[in-house]
């Protein structure tokens, strides 16, 4: 918790209080929005891209205590903290280009003579985002600044844990960099308070970016209302190691995948497949790399592996772990844990049907399945409800494009693991990882905006009643 705000930091200037947010204030707050969003939308692109760079100059030049508020709310370890800022920053510049490229309208064919048509994206009106705590500002500006750049209002609902960085710093951030009143509303709660904004009539569109099980919920309540509904849910995505890869780059590949910011992240390698002739060797190479990680203290410069956010996320990897143990599993390495903290582990004789290889960790745990040929490595693969990322490492490009070809995920990489995003380009899965939706680049577009026809007649035209 934050106890303390050093003199001329942002936690000086905003505040230390979230409070929960009323269905009330949520209903005022979409009203202003709604309000306010013609006018927005009305100005020309590059005004709007001008907000946007102006909130990319202030993030350039963050504010000192922001870097420590990672670690408080999330217990992010600093380069994980940085690197946030980083895609933060992406985010901002990727969707102030959006906004000067916005495609002209297009013009139509009609059918009829004298009648012309074009097309054209415009503004959905008031969006609703709903964040989770793992990356909190990526996240939320991944929403937050293509939809403001399209011309939408937004109401934000950050994650409970981190309300601070995931909200109440983005709402610091825009009124910095001058954007008008009423257009970006930050609403601190629980479920309670995302289901106002779901429900709110105003409120046209919710890019949802959280656990399956809660995008279900959202989504239920979204297609009630025939609202349009964007979900980035959960993965359990597979790191395929083929017989001719590079065994020590592809165990370290494989250990940033599963560890960095301790496994919580959905597009944090899940599962290494395996393949029988080299599985020894990366796996004895993968626990060296997990034994080497510091683990403890976020606020330790030298600490990579921090805290998981609260105790039931810890219980649950440590009943995964135990339940896959128990299953038959070895353990290579890890398996503890000292308060919030685990241990990196590795488990080796990991099969369908264990735990650690049916379910999406979010923790600090590599399970290891070894398989015999490009088949079976593609079956296993492809042997979950969830389609975020998959990746495939080999030595020869060919073989590994062909295998990650079969994989059934809405983004997969050859050559790498599937820690991989970019703010330009799109982002999302297929299956229980999400309902079609994508985020980044032409996506962003689509996911914001929506077509409007409009038809002229020359002379205007007459009808027999």
């Amino acid at each position: 918790m934050i106890t303390s705000a050093p003199s001329g930091s942002f936690l000086r200037e905003a505040g230390t209080e979230a409070p929960e947010t009323t269905e009330a204030e949520v209903r005022a707050a979409a009203t202003e929005a709604a309000a306010a969003q013609p006018g927005w939308a009305a100005r020309a692109p590059g005004e709007r891209a001008a907000v946007l760079r102006r909130a990319l100059e202030v993030l350039a030049a963050p504010p000192p205590d922001l870097i420590g508020l990672f670690a408080e709310e999330s217990g992010a370890v600093r380069p994980k903290a940085e690197m946030e800022l980083g895609a933060a920053m992406g985010e901002l510049a990727a969707a102030a280009g959006l906004a000067e490229r916005t495609a002209a309208p297009v013009a139509l064919d009609s059918a009829v003579e004298g009648r012309t048509a074009r097309a054209e994206r415009v503004p959905v009106g008031v969006v609703g985002v709903i964040t989770p705590w793992n990356m909190p500002l990526m996240l939320a500006l991944r929403s937050v600044a293509p939809a403001l750049a399209l011309g939408n209002a937004v109401l934000l609902k950050p994650d409970p844990h981190t309300p601070l960085v995931g909200g109440r710093f983005v709402a610091w951030l825009f009124r910095r960099a001058g954007l008008p009143d009423g257009l970006l509303h930050v609403l601190p709660g629980g479920a309670a308070t995302g289901t106002a904004v779901v429900e709110a009539p105003e409120v046209e569109m919710v890019s949802f970016t959280g656990s399956t099980e809660a995008g279900r919920s959202v989504a239920r309540t979204a297609g009630g209302l025939l609202k349009k509904v964007s979900l980035e849910l959960g993965g359990n995505n597979a790191f395929v190691v083929l017989a001719d890869a590079d065994v020590e780059a592809a165990a370290s590949a494989g250990a940033w995948g599963s560890f960095v910011h301790s496994g919580q992240l959905c597009i944090a390698v899940g599962r290494h497949l395996v393949h029988r002739s080299v599985a020894e060797r990366y796996t004895a190479a993968l626990a060296e790399k997990a034994d080497a990680l510091t683990a403890g203290d976020p606020a330790d410069p030298a600490t990579r592996i921090g805290p998981l956010i609260d105790g039931r996320q810890l219980a649950k990897v440590r009943a995964i772990v135990a339940g896959t143990l128990a299953a038959g599993a070895r353990l290579v390495c890890g398996g503890t844990s000292e308060g919030l903290v685990h241990r990196p582990t590795v488990l080796d004789g990991v099969r369908p049907g264990m735990r650690a290889f049916d379910e999406e960790i979010f923790g600090p745990v590599a399970p290891v399945t070894v398989f015999e040929d490009d088949d079976e490595a593609v079956a296993l693969a492809n042997a979950t409800e969830h389609g975020l990322a998959a990746a495939v490492y080999a030595g020869a490009p060919g073989t590994a494009r062909a295998v990650a070809a079969r994989l059934r995920a809405g983004m997969v990489h050859v050559n790498d693991q599937t820690v991989v995003s970019e703010p330009q380009l799109p982002f999302g899965g297929v299956g229980r990882s999400g309902n079609g939706g994508r985020f980044g680049g032409p996506a962003a577009v689509e996911a914001f905006t929506q077509w409007r026809l409009t038809t002229e007649s020359t002379p205007p035209r007459r009808y027999p009643y």
